[in-house]
C-alpha cells in the first residue's frame, strides 16, 4: 500500500470532517444525497455491526485519493482492476479519525480484520457469509453506485453525506468531562473566558448560566431548583418568565434569568417587562455583555421605574458575577459548578462542538 494514498486520504478526510464542523455550527448542514441512496448511507453509518460503519468511509475516501481504485474492493488479492488493501486505509486514515472523536464509530483498533470484512469485496455474492445480510445490502448499493457512476462530483457528494451522518452521530455520543481534582478561582474563570471566545449562537452562555445559577441554588440555599428552557425555545412557548426561572419548593419564583450574548438593549428590556409584572418576580437578572451605549439612558430609567413598582432588575456580566459566587462557594463549589456546566450542555443537547470544547478546556486545566 502506498504511504501516498494513506497521507492523501488523511489530507482529505481532515480537511472535508473540518468543512463540516464548520457548517455544522453555522446551522448550514444539508444533505447531499436523496432517496434511497441517503437511507442506505444514514443506515451503513448507523449499523448495528460495528465493523460496517467504518466501510463507507474507509472505502469512499480512497476513491477519492485514487479514483482508479474500485471502492468496492476490500483486499488486494482479490485481484482485477481497481484492487487493493483496504483493510490498510481503515486501520492508518479512520481509526486515528475514530479516536480524536470521541470513539463515534465504535473504537475499534482494527475494524476491518473482524469476521464480517474478512471477503474480498463489498457485494452481494458475499451476503450469505453476514449475520445482517440487510445492512451488507446497504454497504454494496452504496459502493456499487460510486463505481457504476464513477463520477469525482458524485463520490464527493456521497462521501459529505456520509461525513454528516458521522456528524450526526457524533452529537449523541456521551463526553467525558474530567473535572480537575484542584480548581483555582483565577483558573475557573481563565477557561470560562475562553470557552466564550468562540461564537456559540448562545449556547455556551447559556450552560455557564444555568450551571451558575444552579450553584448558587444549591450552595447559598437562596432557592430550590432551577428551570431551564432550550437555548431555541422562546420563553413564551417555554412558559418560563425568562431562560432561567429559580424557584422555591413550593414553586415560587425567587428570580428570573435572561441570557443575552449580546448588549442588552432597550427593545430586550421593554419585551421582558411584562412577564416579570404578570408573574410578579421581584428579582430580575440580564447577564449579558453590558448595556448598549445607545440606549443607556433609556434602560436605566425602565429599571429605576420598575424598582418603584417592586421589581429589582440587575444587568450583570458572567465572568463578574461568576468572580464574586465562585470565591464565596469555596474550592469544593468550583468543582462542581465545573461539572454542572458538562451537565447542563449533555442534558439540553448542546452541539458536539460545544460539548468537546469544554471537555477539552478541562482536560488542559
Amino acid at each position: 500500500m502506498s504511504s501516498d494514498l494513506v497521507a492523501q486520504g488523511s489530507m482529505i478526510l481532515e480537511k472535508n470532517w473540518v468543512l463540516i464542523n464548520s457548517l455544522a455550527q453555522k446551522s448550514k448542514l444539508k444533505d447531499t444525497v436523496r432517496g434511497k441512496l441517503l437511507v442506505s448511507i444514514r443506515n451503513s453509518v448507523n449499523a448495528t455491526i460495528k465493523s460496517y460503519r467504518y466501510v463507507l468511509p474507509t472505502q469512499i475516501v480512497a476513491k477519492l485519493a485514487d479514483s482508479k481504485l474500485d471502492c468496492k474492493c476490500l483486499q488486494a488479492s482479490r485481484g482485477g482492476q481497481g484492487s487493493f488493501d483496504a483493510r490498510t486505509i481503515a486501520h492508518k486514515v479512520l481509526v486515528p479519525f475514530d479516536q480524536n472523536n470521541q470513539s463515534v464509530l465504535g473504537g475499534s483498533p482494527e475494524p476491518y480484520v473482524n469476521n464480517p470484512l474478512r471477503v474480498s469485496e463489498v457485494s452481494s455474492k458475499h451476503q450469505g457469509a453476514q449475520k445482517k445480510p440487510k445492512e451488507w445490502n446497504h454497504l454494496c448499493s452504496v459502493l456499487a453506485y460510486v463505481e457504476e457512476v464513477n463520477s469525482p462530483k458524485v463520490t464527493k457528494a456521497i462521501f459529505t453525506q456520509v461525513l454528516i451522518e458521522v456528524y450526526k452521530r457524533l452529537s449523541v455520543v456521551k463526553v467525558a468531562y474530567s473535572v480537575p481534582k484542584r480548581s483555582s478561582l483565577q483558573d475557573t474563570l481563565r477557561i470560562m473566558e475562553e470557552y466564550l471566545s468562540e461564537h456559540s449562537g448562545g449556547d455556551r452562555l447559556m450552560a455557564l448560566s444555568s450551571a451558575l445559577f444552579s450553584i448558587i441554588g444549591r450552595r447559598l440555599q437562596l432557592y430550590e431548583k432551577v428551570k431551564r428552557g432550550k437555548i431555541t425555545a422562546a420563553d413564551k412557548a417555554t412558559g418560563l418568565v425568562a431562560d432561567l426561572e429559580c424557584a422555591s419548593k413550593t414553586g415560587k419564583i425567587i428570580m428570573g434569568v435572561e441570557v443575552k450574548d449580546r448588549e442588552l438593549t432597550i427593545t430586550h428590556l421593554r419585551g421582558k417587562i411584562p412577564s416579570i409584572r404578570e408573574k410578579k418576580v421581584t428579582e430580575m437578572f440580564f447577564v449579558a455583555q453590558g448595556i448598549s451605549k445607545k440606549d443607556k439612558d433609556e434602560i436605566q430609567k425602565a429599571i429605576a421605574k420598575e424598582y418603584a413598582s417592586g421589581h429589582n432588575i440587575y444587568v450583570v456580566n458572567i465572568i463578574s458575577l461568576s468572580k464574586a459566587v465562585l470565591a464565596l462557594v469555596g474550592e469544593q463549589g468550583r468543582r462542581e459548578f465545573l461539572d454542572e456546566v458538562g451537565n447542563q450542555l449533555d442534558e439540553y443537547k448542546s452541539d458536539i462542538v460545544h460539548r468537546r470544547k469544554w471537555a477539552e478546556l478541562l482536560r488542559r486545566f
